[in-house]
């Protein structure tokens, strides 16, 4: 059993409110950061949890505070990346709806921690139940003493805001978010200068998931060598599983990182397995812009070991077959599913969603949604294959923001893994549009290394 710490208490009733949250022993470690601890020790205990960004990235987060620059009398700031607009992933919604002192004691205690006395949490428009949750908590937090002026007799001063975000998918860009929050369209920035020294307003600035800021918590109460323990390897602590698809349990799982993917899969803890008895054909692990991969590739490596969720185990194989733990955003297809029309549904989300600043984006992500179009409805050809991939590698690399990347990987991906099923789609046209293509090998077991190079 899988050790909870952002979970715990989230059944507890009332557990949305300040009073239950305290007795269940809410903001201890803003008392502990704020009464026994400096700024620069909370960073070094985070920097020794080894915790790493959990919006997708997963870039260390106390080296991430240590890059924040700290000129005289310049402002900082704290932005919470609550936007989650990657299909497939709904953990930070989870967590803002029902623990949302959580995530106003981790802003506390990280804006404590990059000295910042103005702090946002930018929320995703379409979220406004979880604005209104949000701002309550925030008021509950500020009369009882927690935010505001001189915060628990210390002499710390916070004030912290919900600013609701326009409902773009690139408002997740950190450069992107913090132009729509200064009030402009959202458009990625160029980097540098990074926002560590030149972020919102043009002042310092740390822009974290609302997972990530969480965390903090846990590693603070219990100490950044205690958390590090949890999980394996680099992938340490616990992580939030958004967890959809053809699944028999769907849901949000908070699990240690290095469990067997396997036993996420199947076993009546998490998922319990594929619905309607049906079998694994695909999955997604990380949101909807990371490399979708087989059954047989996502359980096993290409060595033959098994896979776990980790940051290391599933990136193993590089993308030629291996994946990303991405935001968590983890989709299981049965057997029934259609590899080429759920590639097409990405692809037009992506071409919608560009911002259209740089060229290879706004120009080849509508090139692949019409491409795979043609190919899901009838009128493919066998050269389209290659031109999808030439166009993801064309686009791959070549943009501001990651978005190009995002909207590459998952085409290049589902045409290397699966490439006999958009080949159906070509040589059955009429049938390609009422059936699906079916399992075919994509679950069978991998062939021993050896065998393979016979």
């Amino acid at each position: 059993m899988a050790r909870k710490l952002l979970l715990e208490h989230i059944n507890v009733p009332g557990i949305n409110t300040f009073d239950v949250y305290r007795s269940k022993g809410g903001y201890a470690a803003v008392e502990k950061a704020l009464k026994t601890l400096t700024p620069d020790e909370v960073v070094e205990e985070v920097k020794k949890s080894g915790l790493r960004g959990r919006g997708g990235a997963g870039f260390p987060t106390g080296m991430k505070w240590s890059f924040l620059a700290k000129p005289e009398g310049v402002a900082r700031y704290l932005v919470c990346n609550a936007d989650e607009s990657e299909p497939g992933t709904f953990k930070d919604r989870y967590l803002m709806t029902h623990i949302p002192h959580l995530l106003i004691e981790g802003m506390i205690v990280a804006s404590f921690a990059l000295g910042a006395k103005t702090s946002y949490i930018y929320v995703r428009g379409e979220m406004m139940p979880q604005i209104r949750i949000l701002e309550k908590a925030i008021a509950e937090a500020k009369a009882k003493g927690f935010l505001g002026k001189n915060i628990l007799g210390t002499g710390y001063d916070l004030e912290l805001y919900v600013q609701p975000g326009g409902g773009a998918y690139i408002c997740g860009e950190e450069t992107a978010l913090l132009e729509s929050l200064e009030g402009k369209r959202g458009n990625p920035r160029i980097k540098p200068p990074f926002p560590a020294i030149a972020g919102l307003y043009g002042c310092p600035t740390v822009v974290n998931n609302v997972e990530s800021i969480a965390a903090v918590v846990p590693i603070i109460n219990e100490g950044g060598d205690e958390y590090a323990k949890l999980g394996i390897g680099r992938s340490t602590g616990t992580k939030l599983i958004s967890a959809g698809g053809n699944l028999r349990k769907p849901g949000v799982y908070e699990i240690d990182l290095g469990l067997p993917v396997e036993e996420f899969l199947y076993s009546d803890e998490y998922c319990g397995g594929i619905a309607n008895g049906k079998r694994l054909k695909a999955v997604v692990a990380g949101g909807s812009s990371v490399p979708i991969l087989p059954a047989n590739l996502f359980l096993k490596t290409i060595n033959n070991e098994a896979r776990l969720m980790s940051y290391e185990s599933l990136a193993d194989g590089g993308f030629v077959s291996g994946t990303m733990m991405g935001s968590g955003g983890f989709i299981a297809y049965d057997e029934d599913q259609c590899i080429v029309r759920n590639t097409w549904n990405f692809a037009r989300f992506y071409h919608h969603e560009s911002c259209g600043q740089c060229s290879p984006c706004r120009e080849g992500t509508g090139w692949m949604e019409k491409v795979l179009h043609r190919l899901e409805y009838g009128h493919g050809k066998m050269s389209d294959m290659d031109l999808l991939v030439d166009v993801s590698k064309k686009i791959e690399g070549n943009t501001i923001c990651p978005l190009g990347d995002a909207a590459a990987w998952p085409v290049a991906s589902a045409i290397r893994h699966f490439r006999d099923e958009f080949e159906w789609h070509v040589t059955h046209p009429h049938e390609a549009t009422t059936r699906n293509f079916g399992i075919a090998h994509y679950a069978d077991p991998l062939p021993k290394l050896e065998e393979a190079a016979g």
